[in-house]
């Protein structure tokens, strides 16, 4: 039996659906994404997931956008070399598109140089350091968007690897020279950080997926060894898993999946979560929003994941206040 809540229930659904539908088609016009990405198409921003793109364009099938019909999405990928993206972005904005998505800081540095007035939606480290946005409440430009990391988030990751690793003294950090607003960043932030308890840093870079074995064969003096949440490391995570075993040095990463596929551990937002975000202001900036009055999306839960295998096969025995606050252990 239908009841008269559940009538009324469909009749608010339908009522709150049909603008968007009728909007869209009765102005004639198709809108046009964006999405700017440093990588190659087949790789994921999140490999625990489907890729950042394919969630985004999900999501606003779900909001009510009909690809081909209202929606047409313009993906444009620099193939690993950085250099590519500031044609990349022109070409966007000549087509042009009604909304910008970029994937890294060097993507949204390519973007904002290409235009100042059609809205940018970045999934980025710290977009206030990187000087993208005034602040992450109000954004104050043509830029909005998620901000995947702070000062805050990068002296939580080395804590917790320093209480996994006690004797740790110098730690290591593997970077992307090919994402060089992004690695600034990090390595300020991680140069701070370390200060806080008493560790000697050393930087080693790489610039493709190719360099990354001897990179991490190199850090023989390292103790414990930090990647970054850059999308050509979360992307080769089961890789850098392994060479770090290998290599007998505890690491972790800001990517839940690091730690699944054999890497020690990971403290990381649900990148999912964050792109289904990054595809609701998507969303309402179609629908006529400014970018300068919706605030910057943070990650509000980092999820803390162990892998119990990998440090027994590290030699190493992880303090039960550590387990305790893990909300996935892998034997």
């Amino acid at each position: 039996m239908i009841t008269r809540r559940a009538i009324i229930g469909a009749l608010a659904g339908g009522l709150l659906a049909a603008p968007l539908a009728a909007g869209a088609q009765s102005s004639g016009k198709v809108a046009r994404v964006g999405y700017l990405n440093p990588g190659p198409p087949a790789r994921a921003f999140d490999v625990n997931a489907p890729t950042g793109f394919n969630i985004i364009r999900q999501s606003l099938r779900e909001l009510g956008w009909i690809e081909g019909q209202t929606v047409i999405f313009e993906p444009r990928y620099a193939q690993d070399e950085a250099n590519k993206l500031p044609a990349l972005a022109t070409e966007l904005v000549r087509i042009p598109v009604d909304v910008l998505l970029t994937v890294g800081t060097a993507a949204t540095q390519a973007a904002k140089n290409a235009t100042s007035t059609i809205p940018i939606v970045m999934f980025v480290g710290d977009p206030v350091a990187g000087g993208f946005v005034a602040s992450l409440a109000r954004p104050d430009g043509n830029i909005t968007g998620v901000a995947l990391n702070n000062l805050d988030v990068v002296t939580k990751r080395l804590q917790l690897l320093k209480e996994a690793v006690p004797k740790m003294k110098r730690v290591a950090m593997l970077v992307n020279e090919a994402n060089p607003g992004f690695t600034e960043l990090q390595v300020m932030a991680t140069s701070t950080a370390v200060t806080q308890f008493g560790l000697r840093l050393e930087i080693v870079g790489v610039r493709n997926a190719w360099e990354l074995d001897g990179a991490v064969t190199k850090l023989k003096r390292a103790d414990a060894l930090l990647f970054p949440p850059d999308p050509l490391f979360i992307a080769e995570a089961e890789r850098l898993a392994k060479l770090a075993v290998r290599a007998r040095l505890p690491a972790t990463m800001d990517a839940k999946v690091f730690a699944q596929v054999g890497g020690l551990m990971a403290s990381a937002p649900d990148y999912a979560v964050l792109f289904r975000r990054t595809a609701s202001q998507v969303h309402k900036l179609l629908r006529g929003a400014k970018p300068s009055e919706l605030p910057v999306e943070q990650g509000t839960r980092y999820d803390l994941t162990i892998n119990l295998k990998t440090a027994k096969a590290l030699g190493l025995t992880i303090p039960q206040s550590l387990l305790l606050r893990a909300d996935e252990i892998i034997q």
